[in-house]
């Protein structure tokens, strides 16, 4: 009967933790509507426009953020949500082995 009100306090402390990182994500979304952060997608796009002026990117952007802030933050989570997923995929795999070696002995 312990071991439910552990998992009980568990999956709420999981489910705060879920919600927090996606307020730190939609929160500077939306403050900064304008944001701006000159990084290397910047320099990279001010060398082309000055080595070729009439260049133009053959596909459209899905998705453009308003500033590149916002930009470094979706990179980001998309690289976090990537290596959770791998990691726990990863340990799924161990934890897996390791019950079949305790079964087997």
């Amino acid at each position: 009967m312990e071991q439910t009100n552990v998992s009980s306090g568990r999956w709420k402390t999981v489910v705060i933790l879920l919600l927090l990182c996606v307020l730190i994500a939609v929160i500077p979304l939306t403050i900064h509507k304008n944001s701006e952060f000159g990084g290397a997608d910047g320099e990279a796009e001010e060398a082309i426009g000055q080595l070729d002026p009439e260049y133009e990117a053959w596909a459209d952007p899905v998705l453009e953020p308003p500033g590149g802030e916002t930009e470094s933050l979706l990179f980001c989570i998309q690289a976090a949500a990537g290596s959770g997923v791998f990691f726990y995929c990863f340990g799924v795999l161990r934890e897996r082995r390791r019950h079949q070696k305790e079964s087997d002995s």
